[in-house]
């Protein structure tokens, strides 16, 4: 037991650990949801380029991409965008990096290809009907 008189120190209470914010974008929320700061994710895509002898930018410049990435400032190039994809493990869609002209363009090419096929149902009943209408069959 302590003495009566005896003063016990203040015990500080450590920091509490930041809560994970990022911005609310696919790649922000994809980083957020494996429970990662920034920096854990830098360090990731980091030894992920090591492992696959892949040259990137130093880490300190990585950080400053990352946010710009997440804050839909800039997109990633094709070789960040396949580390991103590897990291969180999710596909680039998932992580928008879909673009709108690609959108547009599948989007174009599905409505073509959707059309194309009415006018050749149409050639074909167009073309027996004019079978019938002869009394010949084509």
């Amino acid at each position: 037991m302590m003495p009566e008189n005896t003063v016990v120190p203040e015990v500080m209470a450590p920091e509490q650990p930041s809560t994970l914010r990022s911005a609310d974008t696919p790649l922000g929320r994809a980083r957020v949801a494996r429970g990662w700061s920034q920096e854990k994710a830098v360090r990731a895509l980091t030894l992920l380029a090591e492992s696959w002898n892949w040259q990137i930018a130093a880490e300190p410049s990585l950080k400053v991409y990352l946010s710009r990435w997440e804050h839909g400032l800039t997109r990633p190039g094709k070789t960040y965008q396949s580390l991103l994809c590897a990291i969180y493990r999710v596909t680039p869609e998932e992580l928008g990096f879909s673009s709108p002209r690609e959108s547009r363009e599948s989007a174009t090419a599905k409505s073509l290809r959707e059309r194309i096929a009415e006018l050749e149902s149409m050639v074909t009943r167009l073309t027996g009907h004019l079978g019938v209408a002869e009394g010949v069959a084509l």
